[in-house]
């Protein structure tokens, strides 16, 4: 075997046990997931925005960046359910590349996943105790979600990962709602299979055991827009593409009727400068026809302290992306304000 065994991961119950959840922190984690799936039942009728940095590179500014939002968020909870975007693990399409906090917890040290699995969950659980932010993550290790499920208020699954049987069986056990993105292919029958998987009852092998999942109705879509056969990002937020995706939900007949619109990715050709612009087309859209304000309940956006990205060197600037760009602090107040001002 060409493998190099490094280190034993820790257990779930080692890490759970050395950075536990206070009672206090479960009790606001609980009344955060009952908020948000009042949301998805229709009986909240806030706008949900999964806002932050493409991938969390550093403890301290992206606990600055979410205390920010939490500030905000006291003007603006009453339309808007502000969930803080903390991506801790990173696809990389090639391999190659900054693959997030969970491989290397600091950029100026060498990976290390074991002491990374714990630098994750300090994240997370400090900002839920310094902000009273619940946090979305992204599911691209389906066994690491027992080191994190008790404490994340949102998961996304994204493009490459979506057709994977693992990652459709674990969504079905998640206690909190799942975004599953379109393919990167575009092809809304993926994403549509994906999201009736993760809504039904399975049984399957995970951590060693033989699991039974009892479905999660709250899995639903994330546009993300996709790559056509000339390798060009296509969009699929406009009207029409709202439409057609309703249409393939009501075909389905499936437990929900919500779609998130990522306004990065490929919907903006991979510029964080058409973030804003994007918004406010699916704002527009939301507005002149009510069925589409019945399904898409949100937004998702790539934002940071400093706008832009750079790479990783000696001389990095506090609150930059180091991988894909994000809009600035001034913007995101910007368009965090216009949502709320404008959304019905």
């Amino acid at each position: 075997m060409s493998f190099n065994f490094i280190r034993k991961i820790p257990t779930q119950e080692e890490i759970i046990s050395s950075i536990p959840m206070k009672e206090e922190l479960k009790k606001v984690k609980d009344k955060r997931d009952e908020d948000l799936k009042r949301i998805f039942r229709k009986e909240d009728d806030r706008f949900i925005v999964i806002i932050g940095p493409c991938s969390a590179d550093n403890e301290d500014s992206v606990v600055d960046y979410v205390t920010r939002l939490a500030k905000l968020n006291e003007k603006l909870q009453d339309k808007l359910y502000i969930i803080p975007r903390v991506y801790t693990n990173k696809p990389r399409t090639n391999g190659e590349g900054y693959k997030g906090m969970l491989h290397q917890p600091s950029l100026d040290k060498e990976p290390n996943v074991s002491d990374g699995i714990s630098a994750i969950r300090r994240l997370h659980m400090r900002i839920l105790e310094e902000t009273g932010f619940t946090t979305a993550d992204e599911m691209l290790y389906p066994d690491n979600h027992v080191y994190l499920g008790d404490i994340l208020g949102y998961v996304a699954v994204g493009a490459r990962s979506v057709e994977n049987q693992q990652h459709r069986l674990v969504s079905s056990g998640v206690d909190v709602p799942v975004g599953m993105k379109n393919p990167t292919s575009g092809t809304l029958s993926v994403m549509i299979n994906s999201i009736h998987a993760a809504q039904i009852k399975h049984e399957f092998i995970y951590h060693d055991w033989e699991v039974q999942t009892m479905g999660n109705e709250y899995a639903h879509a994330i546009l993300r827009g996709y790559v056509n056969k000339k390798d060009q990002c296509t969009p699929n937020y406009h009207y029409e593409d709202l439409i057609n995706t309703i249409e393939f939900y009501k075909k389905a007949k499936l437990k929900n009727e919500t779609i998130i619109v990522d306004v990065s990715h490929s919907n903006s050709n991979k510029d964080y400068r058409q973030q804003m612009r994007i918004s406010k087309e699916v704002l527009h859209s939301i507005k002149v026809d009510e069925e589409i304000k019945k399904y898409v309940r949100g937004i998702m956006v790539e934002s940071y302290i400093v706008e832009g990205r750079q790479d990783i060197c000696e001389n990095r600037i506090y609150g930059k992306s180091v991988t894909d760009g994000c809009i600035g602090w001034e913007e995101t107040e910007e368009l965090l304000n216009y949502l709320w001002v404008n959304i019905k």
